[in-house]
Formats: C-alpha cells, structure tokens, sequence
C-alpha cells in the first residue's frame, strides 16, 4: 500500500538521502525528512546559527522606540493642556480686571485679576492697564511640566 516517493532537486536531479517519512502527510503531500536538518544547517533544524535571537533583539529595540515615541507624545499633550490652562487662566483674569476697571465690580483691576488667577491655580506675572480701559495680563501656572511652565496672556476691555 505504501507507494515510492522520489524527492528531486529543484533541477530534477534526485538527492540522495532524502526519502520520505510517511508516503503521505497531512494534505496528501509527501512528507520528506531533510538530512541537512540534522546537519546543523543554518535555519533549518537545531543547530546553532549566528544570528540566532537577533529577532528578539530587533523587536526589543522598536518596543523602546515605541514607549520613547509614546512617552514625547505624552509630554507635549500634557504641555498642550498646561498651556490652554494658563491662557484659560489669563483670559478669565483679564475679563475680571476689565470689570474692574470700568467700574462693573468693586476692585483695583490688578487685585482682581490675582484673585481670579489664584482660583485657577495661576500667579499673576504682569498686569497693566491700557488705553481705552483695557486691561492685558500675563499669567502662569504653578504647577509645571518637564518640558517647562506654561503661561497666558491676554487682553481684555470694552468692545469697540
């Protein structure tokens, strides 16, 4: 029942040694048993091949390309919501010293403009009052990032 397969080379040529394990493997192919395998060919079977485990080395070095990617990524989204803090900050503190100054709240418009800093976790760093009842400030947040401190800046009056 066990029928000869003849392994040949890619030219035609028979090679010796090669004959089959079984006659017929998995799908109906032919099952052949390399003797290079057991040589120690490189890429084939056990033995040792120089390059053996650069794979591991390779895909080692794009997971820390990856995290060192994934941790600049971090630092510029968490510096991009520090800034639009500051400036929330500024523009909130401008309005209020605006107010202030034209007389719609009780206040010096620099005070003013500290207190609604400080209530947004922001110091005032310039404050002045400017032609035509306007007022411009300059905060910045206490709380800082490794990539530096985020400030605001804003101006703030009556409309034209």
């Amino acid at each position: 029942m066990m029928e000869e397969v003849e392994v040949r080379h890619h030219a035609g040529r028979r090679q010796p040694g090669m004959e089959p394990l079984h006659p017929r493997g998995r799908w109906g192919h032919p099952r052949v048993r390399w003797p290079h395998a057991a040589a120690g060919h490189p890429g084939r079977g056990t033995g040792d091949h120089p390059e053996r485990g650069s794979g591991t080395v390779l895909a080692a070095g794009l997971a820390l390309v990856v995290m060192t990617a994934m941790a600049v990524m971090l630092l510029l989204a968490q510096s991009a919501v520090l800034a639009s803090r500051a400036a929330a900050a500024a523009d909130l503190a401008a309005l209020a010293a605006a107010d202030a100054l034209r007389g719609i709240t009780t206040g010096d418009p620099c005070t003013v403009a500290a207190e609604v800093a400080a209530r947004h976790a922001a110091t005032v760093l310039s404050c002045s009052e400017g032609p035509a009842q306007t007022v411009e400030v300059r905060t910045g947040l206490r709380e800082r990032s490794l990539l530096g401190a985020a400030t605001g800046h804003a101006r703030a009056g009556p409309p034209p």
